[in-house]
């Protein structure tokens, strides 16, 4: 009683340990994390929609803005997305079908390269029993079957790109609904409605400016490949032009298979021009040019992207790791950047002071 009458007739406030709070958020979001694991067929290719249709958003706008018929605004953005997926799956298709019949040509090649790989290892000592048994065991004609392995991939794609589409023809169907609520609900829900405004705008310069940038690198890529004689150069422009969209680690899986067929095709020098005009078109592009033109859009600190990487390709596989980036970014929006008092995990997230924090003397 006397405690009550302290507190003015009213039971104190319960405070649960900031210890507890932190373990249940963990814990949920372990399970939502695996709960997406378990139905990533589902998932994947729902957020691969959702990424594309925010990408092809500003289409449906200006047409809006230009009086066109709802129909035209539905079938323009998912024309768009059709040509996009169906160009880049052919051009794989028929690259691929290339790269399978070029494989067993270099059974000589690849055998004469392990003899002299086994002869400058044993100059170093190196060559062993195990070393030789290994080189032995190895079957170039093997790699065929990684070929015949895309080809499952590819039919796995065909089979998904169906639902990806009558996934965005739904979502663009849905699209003026959704824009409306979303401006009916800015005065009701004003931190989550600008959050997710946020998050389309960055996903949409992000994609904008990777794709431009990627196309950019691609051209470069498959012209220095054909100059160096490289096969299938076109190919491997694709593949650096896929790999820009996964951070961190995507400059290396566009390199290190164009980079081997070289070693086959011509040598160790056009193993070396491959890797240093990679290496050179990378730098320039990707260290220097690419973060001044994205700015802010991303908002994610280095360790926080290759996180993300590791986090997404983890639950939704190979295509985690291409939409890591919108996918981190539609988390923020939903967890951190729809709440107002979350500043400072929106500051650890992105690697920068918030701005309360900046204005005050270091000392």
């Amino acid at each position: 009683m006397a405690d009550r009458a302290e507190t003015g007739g009213r039971d104190a406030p319960l405070t649960r340990p900031r210890a507890l709070v932190v373990l249940g958020c963990a814990a949920g979001a372990v399970i939502t994390l695996a709960g997406i694991k378990a139905v990533s067929s589902i998932a994947g290719p729902v957020l691969l929609a959702l990424v594309l249709v925010i990408a092809v958003a500003p289409v449906r706008g200006r047409l809006a803005a230009w009086g066109a018929p709802t129909w035209v605004q539905v079938a323009v953005p998912l024309l768009v997305v059709l040509l996009v997926l169906l160009g880049m799956l052919a051009v794989l298709t028929v690259s691929v079908a290339q790269l399978a019949t070029l494989i067993p040509q270099y059974s000589d090649e690849f055998t004469s390269l392990t003899e002299e790989l086994r002869r400058l290892a044993a100059r170093f000592g190196y060559g062993n029993q195990q070393l030789n048994q290994a080189v032995q065991s190895f079957d170039p004609s093997q790699v065929l079957g990684l070929v015949q392995g895309l080809f499952a991939g590819l039919v796995g794609v065909t089979s998904s790109l169906f639902l990806i589409v009558v996934l965005v023809l739904t979502m663009c169907l849905d699209a003026v609904a959704f824009a409306r609520i979303m401006s009916t609900g800015s005065d009701r829900l004003p931190g989550l409605a600008r959050a997710l405004a946020t998050f389309a705008r960055r996903t949409r310069r992000y994609l904008v400016v990777s794709t431009v940038f990627g196309l950019f690198n691609a051209t470069l890529n498959v012209i220095a490949l054909s100059l160096l004689e490289v096969p299938l150069p076109l190919l491997w422009g694709v593949l650096s032009l896929i790999t820009i969209y996964i951070p961190n680690i995507g400059f290396v899986i566009g390199l290190v298979p164009p980079a081997l067929l070289a070693l086959l095709d011509g040598g160790v020098r056009t193993m070396l021009g491959v890797i240093v005009t990679y290496g050179a078109i990378n730098v320039v592009t990707q260290s220097f040019i690419l973060p001044k033109f994205l700015g802010d859009a991303v908002e994610l600190s280095t360790t926080m992207t290759f996180l993300s990487l590791i986090l997404w390709t983890f639950v939704l596989g190979p295509l985690g790791a291409i939409l890591a980036i919108p996918l981190s970014l539609l988390a923020r929006a939903l967890l951190v950047d729809s709440d107002p008092s979350a500043t400072w995990a929106a500051a650890f997230l992105s690697g920068r002071s918030p701005p309360d924090l900046r204005t005050r003397d270091p000392a």
